[in-house]
């Protein structure tokens, strides 16, 4: 699992983003995911690694074939080529690698812990920023907590901090037997300290995927834990916001702008409206294929209204003052649609649905066998049907995916890919599809362990 958590903690340094516009750029994070490929290559070469199930292989392959054909029918084949080697990358061969790296339930936990390790070390640097005033700028002030991540990746100290809340709250909250009182303690600890960095994010995505996550994943662990726990968060949220002070006023006027985005946008929700109708307008135009990878900024004021500005400010965080070219919809969904038409949607939304439901589909059977083996742990029929349930590892693990998968569901609705952030998703989704898609244990001769 080296290179796995290498290429999660390498995100703790900073990195350069640069110019924006340049496509094929190579940064760290990117050479690390490289070197987790080529190390699961190795290890199948030598016997060591994994197999991919036909399952997964449909699930995995589907995307890669939509995108080459999209690539190919592209309106500029030439621009769409590093596109679509970046959605290869992040959605079909590090995801795999991951698959076929895994082993069991410990290497999922050793994942889970370097993915908290990074939120808390970035969460960290956020928190300081929004107390020292060295943030990126917001509202005037440069307090917006960011990380290491720098004022044109606002979205990147946001992300991370979500993942590793989802993950700590998901093994907080597992049951009983999946892990120890210690570890679900500390996890409940973590996921409560990581709170605070995604409200200095002030980003409001990022709240409202993580509170559905959440949310999921509390439903999924139980109603009567799930009542209890959110009594808990309602109390703390009250102590952290309004008795602590921690960003109060431009807190409540964030969360109070969420419910304006009908009555009294602000200009970045005006924007992303007008992005959303490009891409559609993009779409209508070549609805098969559409435009091809890469190519949404070419086409994007042939279809966009006057009421679209020429960019974002971006400013602090050690950065002078910018104009950020808008260069996609800032909505996943819309962007795949426009750029690779219904034949990319299709692979796209249809290999993210039957990931969701073979994972809930794998929480349930661990789930099922934990309280038979909880009521026969001499091993009767529990210790069998854990053996052969089809569910990799504990049931943690499975909070863990569900809750990560719903998280990534929901920002892509206000979000895409970009930015060095985006090699954590592919880890990410390569867990979630460990989960969901992986051999089970026993199967076939195999020799994961129980």
């Amino acid at each position: 699992m080296l290179p796995a958590v290498a290429t999660v903690l390498v995100l703790c340094a900073p990195v350069q983003t640069g110019d924006v516009t340049a496509s094929g750029k190579i940064t760290v994070p990117d050479a690390a995911s490289l070197v987790l490929v080529v190390w699961c290559l190795v290890g199948l070469l030598r016997g060591r690694g994994g197999r991919l199930t036909g399952r997964a292989a449909l699930v995995l392959g589907a995307p890669a074939v939509a995108f080459a054909v999209t690539t190919a029918a592209s309106a500029d084949p030439s621009a769409s080529l590093t596109g679509f080697a970046r959605y290869l990358q992040i959605f079909v061969v590090v995801p795999a690698a991951l698959l076929l790296t895994m082993r069991d339930a410990r290497d999922f936990r050793v994942l889970c812990g370097a993915l908290v390790l990074l939120g808390l070390v970035q969460g960290a640097v956020g928190v300081v920023q929004y107390l020292t005033g060295t943030g990126a700028s917001y509202m005037g002030q440069d307090i917006r907590a960011v990380g290491t991540f720098g004022a044109l990746d606002v979205m990147g100290m946001s992300t991370v901090v979500s993942y590793a809340l989802v993950a700590a709250f998901a093994l907080g909250v597992a049951p009983g037997g999946a892990t120890s009182r210690r570890l679900r303690a500390c996890a409940l600890w973590c996921a409560a300290a990581l709170t605070v960095p995604l409200v200095l994010s002030f980003s409001r995505g990022a709240w409202i995927a993580t509170a559905l996550a959440c949310a999921v994943v509390l439903l999924l662990a139980g109603v009567r834990r799930a009542l209890l726990i959110l009594v808990a968060l309602a109390a703390a949220a009250v102590v952290v916001v309004g008795g602590a002070g921690v960003g109060s006023a431009m807190f409540e006027e964030r969360v109070s702008s969420i419910f304006e985005v009908n009555s009294a946008p602000d200009r970045s929700v005006t924007d992303r409206y007008s992005l959303w109708a490009a891409a559609v307008s993009i779409w209508q135009s070549d609805p098969a294929t559409g435009v091809g990878p890469k190519n949404f900024p070419a086409h994007r004021d042939g279809h966009a209204s006057l009421g679209l500005s020429s960019g974002s400010d971006t400013a602090g965080a050690g950065m002078q003052f910018q104009r950020e070219p808008l260069l996609s919809p800032h909505n996943m969904y819309l962007l795949v649609l426009s750029e690779q038409g219904l034949v990319g949607s299709v692979a796209f939304v249809g290999g993210g649905a039957a990931l969701g439901l073979c994972c809930v589909r794998r929480l349930r059977v661990a789930r099922r066998a934990g309280r038979r083996y909880a009521a026969d742990p001499s091993g009767g029929a529990g210790a069998a049907e854990q053996h052969t349930s089809g569910a990799p590892g504990a049931a943690d693990c499975g909070l863990v995916a569900v809750g990560l998968l719903v998280w990534q569901a929901v920002d892509f609705l206000y979000a895409d890919i970009g930015g060095p952030s985006t090699v954590l998703t592919a880890v990410v989704l390569g867990a979630v599809a460990w989960w969901a898609l992986g051999v089970r244990p026993g199967a076939d001769g195999g020799t994961s362990s129980p």
